[in-house]
């Protein structure tokens, strides 16, 4: 698989809910640089499985609007629109937020992230 195919996997519907699939794409020592509209927060390893348990105890679907994709060797940069199902209003897709990131590839794995989010 390479660069591309695997960040694309990565943002498939429901996968962020789902903490053993996550485990299955990220690098031992990932690290996502996270600057959104709220601040600056560097997530790593355990930061990013606790954030999947986060997200399936208060929704019960995702999906992600992929508008762009550009690879080149070992980095993918991707934008999308992340839409969310809650548990009190499973009918009604709701906008998260607006996202980008640039991606570095490693082992086959989710390495460095670089993410800027704008939230609806």
């Amino acid at each position: 698989m390479n660069a591309k195919e695997l960040v694309l996997d990565f943002y498939k519907n429901d996968l962020i809910l789902n903490k053993s699939e996550v485990k299955e794409f990220l690098h031992p020592d990932v690290i996502i640089e996270w600057n959104s509209s709220k601040g600056f927060v560097q997530m790593k390893y355990d930061d990013v499985l606790n954030l999947c348990d986060e997200l399936s105890r208060s929704y019960i679907r995702s999906k992600m609007q992929i508008t762009h994709t550009i690879a080149e060797d070992n980095k993918v940069f991707i934008r999308y629109s992340h839409f969310v199902k809650t548990i009190e209003n499973p009918r009604e897709d709701m906008l998260l937020g607006h996202f980008f990131v640039i991606w570095e590839i490693k082992d086959n794995k989710l390495y460095r992230g670089f993410q800027m989010s704008q939230f609806s």
